[in-house]
């Protein structure tokens, strides 16, 4: 009887341990937790927290481009990409560069910073250059990347650097420290001369073709009218003679 028992609890605990392994094994897996929605990025305050940016946060402000850049970030799928000099790097400058500009150039000296893709440090390798900035694109607006090993190399034309820090990454902005300001081509050359206007030819009376022949007609015809009236006279005179000679 008491065996009989034990196979009977043993075959019940059996039963259930499969049972309950079968249904686990066939229930769903649950959902993953939907991810946190994505809150606005501000750059100016991830330049500021990070420190060193204050000269190029004022130029951000001062442009109007922070509030263009949150809002690109909200609305765009591409990303952005910021290479962001340190404040040594602006006062390493020439004195009054940065004063000597307009207005128009000081905006395209800070939009000359910005790529309207996302690099991640791992893809500065396989970029193609010249990167497009929000300055532009083309000879005078060219910024090339090359890379050895893991340092990241930067080129303007007129400006070489490195990338010596990564501010702020996440899978929609990068923000790189720079070490130098990276200037244009197009901003930072001198432009060459206008042409200077073509002098205009003026011409007198006498310098004139058509005017010139009818100068000579003129004088050639005023020579010809006196010899004629030269012989004519001398002809009367000699006719006044004869006929007095007859008279007589």
């Amino acid at each position: 009887m008491k065996q009989q028992f034990l196979f009977s609890f043993s075959f019940f605990i059996f039963f259930l341990f499969f049972y309950c392994t079968t249904t686990l094994a066939q229930s769903p897996a649950p959902a993953p937790a939907p991810a946190p929605p994505r809150g606005p990025t501000n750059v100016i305050k991830i330049l500021k927290k990070a420190g060193q940016f204050k000269t190029f946060i004022r130029l951000l402000k001062s442009t109007q481009l922070d509030s263009n850049l949150n809002s690109q970030l909200g609305n765009t799928n591409n990303g952005l990409t910021i290479f962001a000099p340190s404040d040594s790097a602006f006062s390493s400058l020439k004195k009054r560069t940065l004063s000597s500009l307009t207005s128009q150039e000081m905006v395209e000296l800070v939009q000359f910073h910005i790529v309207p893709t996302f690099i991640s440090a791992t893809q500065f390798d396989t970029v193609t250059n010249p990167l497009k900035t929000h300055a532009g694109s083309g000879v005078r607006f060219q910024l090339n990347v090359t890379t050895s090993g893991s340092s990241v190399n930067i080129s303007t034309g007129l400006t070489n650097t490195t990338i010596s820090d990564t501010v702020y990454t996440d899978d929609h902005l990068a923000i790189y420290k720079v070490d130098k300001v990276l200037l244009p081509l197009d901003i930072f050359t001198p432009k060459p001369p206008a042409p200077a206007p073509a002098l205009a030819t003026t011409k007198t009376k006498a310098e004139t073709p058509d005017e010139e022949e009818d100068e000579v007609h003129k004088d050639t015809s005023g020579a010809v009218s006196s010899v004629v009236d030269y012989n004519l006279v001398v002809l009367l005179g000699v006719i006044g003679t004869v006929s007095a000679t007859f008279s007589l």
